[in-house]
């Protein structure tokens, strides 16, 4: 099941990029496996796919113990500050961060480590009252802050668009971001690299594609149903 739904996923995305005009090598597609048995995780390796998605710092941390040490695992769920140690040096990526008080958290544990963590700053573009992040007005001053810190890389933004029943009702979510991520590009803020964009799931992945994606988040589309449909659906 696994392999002939990353084929449906696959030839989506290519079909997605044709239509806006994109170099498919632009788009990576992140594998979220969160809930998901070690077993469908392997199947997923076994067809070539090495970037995994997870939403809970325990879950990645054990899976990181039980997987082969080339998957690049990215940490897409919110993230309490007293999680960010166990998680800093496991995570190529940190997709969710949503506060000055989390990147600062983020930037001590990777000075105590000697590391340099890349991070995407997400953002609420839609100001949905149950969803985390930065405000759209906020984020320039968010990143112009966490631009300072020397064991933090900005590499992009992510969001979580709502959940709809047409994804083109998400159209003009993921327009917004890319709008103001390419303005951010334009402005060369020192230690900000604005060359990832994460959004996009099993929902709306094809339009994020046409508005500029360079990172989708698709768990249903590959492993299947997970419990509560519209929570966070990925």
């Amino acid at each position: 099941m696994v392999l002939e739904n990353l084929k449906e996923v696959k030839k989506r995305i290519l079909s997605a990029c044709k239509k806006a005009g994109r170099d498919p090598q632009e788009v990576t597609l992140i594998a979220v496996s969160k809930t998901k048995p070690v077993s469908m995780i392997e199947e997923a390796y076994a067809a070539g796919v090495r970037d995994f998605g997870e939403n809970k710092v325990q879950e990645l941390c054990d899976k990181y113990g039980e997987l082969p040490k080339d998957i690049r695992w990215h940490m897409i769920g919110h993230l309490q500050r007293n999680k960010v140690k166990q998680v800093v040096d496991k995570a190529v990526l940190i997709h969710s961060v949503d506060s000055l008080r989390l990147a600062e958290q983020i930037e001590a544990e990777a000075a105590r480590k000697a590391l340099t963590v890349d991070i995407l700053l997400e953002v609420n573009v839609a100001e949905e009252e149950s969803k985390f992040g930065f405000r759209l007005e906020e984020t320039e001053d968010a990143i112009r802050k966490i631009a300072l810190f020397p064991h933090v890389r900005i590499k992009g933004l992510m969001t979580i668009a709502p959940f709809v029943e047409n994804s083109e009702e998400n159209r003009f979510v993921f327009k917004k971001l890319r709008q103001f991520y390419v303005d951010m590009q334009s402005k060369n803020i020192d230690n900000v690299n604005m060359n990832m964009l994460s959004m996009g799931m099993t929902g709306d992945y094809e339009v994020a594609i046409e508005e500029g994606a360079t990172l989708v988040r698709v768990g249903t589309g590959i492993f299947g149903t997970r419990y509560k449909i519209g929570e966070n659906e990925v």
